[in-house]
């Protein structure tokens, strides 16, 4: 199988994470320094920066309101990377990404089969946030939010919106470009003031304090896990 599908059974850290390793010739294979495109076989001996990985350990799921200023990385050389902040024993990652301006809703497990299928944009996953804009939201802007707006040269795929309030409104993705909703709102004249993500698939954020996790509940984790074909 390719390193990176290698890495994440392994549960040790996120493909995002694998790549910064690969870049930095961190993992070998058999003594040799791989790459992207190396692939492990059966007898193979896999190594990061030069030691062995270690045994996957007990499946973690864990919800998480990130507050604004935290960055979502797993990379320790970065202040105030997502770890940093939850300060857990365990070895977690985040499950895609929230940019550092924003807060809501970040999954982080050490299952990395799970965070792969949540995170590629082919299984079209629903994520939904709550948006607080600079002018009123009319009726005319929910409608273009959800037939789509083009940016970084492409129209953003259908999405769903809703009406909140005079200045705030939600909407629900399957996407996720770089910056997206931000993007979209500048191209109708619109500035984000403020983006909560409030759920991922079945996942609601609900009450949870900014700053604050807790574990997925049995009932969440075994609806998730069904969304996902898992």
């Amino acid at each position: 199988m390719r390193i990176h599908k290698y890495i994440s059974l392994t549960g040790f850290c996120s493909r995002r994470e694998t790549d910064r390793l690969l870049k930095s010739g961190r993992i070998s294979i058999n003594g040799e320094i791989a790459n992207k495109d190396s692939f492990v076989n059966e007898l193979d001996t896999v190594l990061i920066d030069g030691k062995t990985i270690p045994q996957k350990a007990s499946a973690i799921y864990i919800a998480f309101n990130k507050p604004v200023g935290v960055t979502t990385t797993s990379n320790p050389d970065i202040d105030g990377n997502i770890l940093e902040y939850i300060d857990m024993s365990e070895r977690v990652f985040a499950v895609g990404r929230l940019d550092k301006a924003s807060q809501g809703l970040i999954l982080l497990t050490n299952d990395g089969e799970l965070a792969n299928r949540i995170s590629q944009a082919d299984y079209g996953h629903e994520k939904e946030y709550e948006v607080t804009v600079d002018q009123p939201v009319t009726e005319l802007f929910l409608q273009k939010m959800a037939q789509g707006v083009l940016i970084l040269n492409a129209v953003t795929k259908p999405a769903k919106t809703e009406f909140v309030s005079k200045y705030i409104f939600r909407i629900t993705l399957t996407q996720g470009l770089n910056r997206q909703i931000r993007r979209m709102c500048k191209a109708l004249g619109y500035e984000v003031e403020k983006l909560e993500r409030i759920r991922i698939m079945n996942i609601h954020l609900h009450a949870l304090e900014a700053g604050k996790w807790r574990y997925l509940r049995d009932e969440e984790l075994i609806d998730l896990k069904k969304g996902l074909k898992i």
